[in-house]
């Protein structure tokens, strides 16, 4: 196991921009930037043994900073969207960038995927980065000191610790917002991945894809991943919430378990390559989204992003939860940490016998 060093570019500044490989025994390798903490590649080998880089991304400091859609980046202090662009706390409420229909905060205003990490590495399978929020950036309160750690195991498997601590009462959700396509980032859309994701209910969305706090239940819907199918198979229903997000682009309500416990809470295979992720969280949601708006970007080796290029699984609490009490609170209070872990590991099917 190893973790090297490059240099990847510079920001408009000049500060430079590092790119970190770690490489496990079984010749899977992950790669991260100091820029928003991202994840540029995962490279595992498919059945027939060839590697596979499984990210969309983009190949330049540039492009990360005009083209992304938060690709492989680390979102917060809160993912996903707050309604009305305001945050109320106490007796006080707190005036948000409007970043999205000039309405809506989304994932605060892409402060943590467009700022430089500070990057260690403690050991030779781990890396750790390192941000500071300023009290006030982008409207959102409090001193926030921000720790995400990738661990790459020998079984396949990237870890994602996130640690963050403010010192006033703030609301924390960080997620990682990485687009994965198991046949390969330049291998068109991942309509035949075939999914299964853990949850009887989604948050119900209004037209700004903010939640009415309704939880609507999968059963019978085109949403309903408890047992797996393809992506494509119900993705053009008449559904009124598929209609909303142009495909989907929902919060899921995992099934409740243990506090604090990572459990398995989707899979997603690939037909044409044979490599499986599972996913692991100890948080209560998923957002699953496919990328419905991705065309017409360029992404890694001058290739076009095609629509519904990859998929994303961003383990969080729920949408939009400082407006409502009903959901699982994402509240912390000054000097109380936001813990979390996520898990994706890679299994890849056995060649087909001659």
């Amino acid at each position: 196991m190893s973790v090297l060093r490059r240099e990847f570019g510079t920001m408009p500044d000049g500060s430079p921009v590092y790119e970190y490989e770690m490489e496990n025994r079984r010749g899977m390798r992950v790669t991260v930037l100091t820029l928003g903490a991202t994840l540029r590649s995962i490279i595992v080998k498919d059945r027939d043994g060839k590697a596979r880089d499984l990210l969309l991304g983009f190949d330049t400091v540039e492009d990360y900073l005009t083209r992304s859609d938060y690709q492989g980046a680390v979102v917060g202090p809160v993912a996903n969207r707050i309604a009305g662009a305001e945050l109320p706390l106490g007796s006080k409420t707190y005036e948000l960038v409007k970043n999205e229909k000039d309405k809506l905060c989304l994932h605060s205003n892409g402060e943590y995927n467009a700022a430089l990490w500070r990057a260690l590495i403690p050991d030779a399978d781990r890396l750790e980065l390192t941000y500071v929020h300023p009290d006030g950036a982008n409207g959102f309160p409090g001193e926030i000191k921000n720790t995400v750690t990738y661990t790459l195991t020998d079984n396949n498997e990237l870890k994602i610790g996130y640690y963050a601590v403010s010192d006033r009462d703030t609301y924390l959700n960080l997620t990682n917002h990485a687009y994965f396509n198991l046949n390969g980032f330049d291998s068109g859309d991942v309509l035949d991945h075939v999914v299964r994701i853990d949850a009887d209910a989604i948050t119900e969305v209004d037209p700004d894809s903010i939640p009415t706090g309704r939880l609507y239940p999968v059963e019978g819907t085109p949403f309903d991943f408890r047992t797996e199918k393809p992506i494509g198979r119900d993705v053009n229903a008449e559904d009124p919430q598929l209609l909303i997000g142009g495909g989907y682009d929902h919060n899921y309500c995992l099934r409740e378990n243990e506090a604090g416990v990572c459990r398995e809470i989707a899979a997603v295979r690939s037909p044409e390559s044979g490599i499986n992720m599972h996913v692991y969280t100890d948080l209560p949601g998923v957002q699953f989204y496919i990328g419905n708006f991705l065309d017409g970007r360029t992404g890694k080796a001058d290739k076009p992003m095609v629509k519904r290029a990859g998929f994303c699984l961003e383990t969080q609490f729920y949408p939009d939860t400082p407006h409502r009490p009903e959901f699982p609170s994402c509240l912390f209070k000054k000097g109380e940490p936001f813990v979390s872990e996520t898990v994706y590991a890679f299994a890849t099917d056995a060649p087909d016998a001659d």
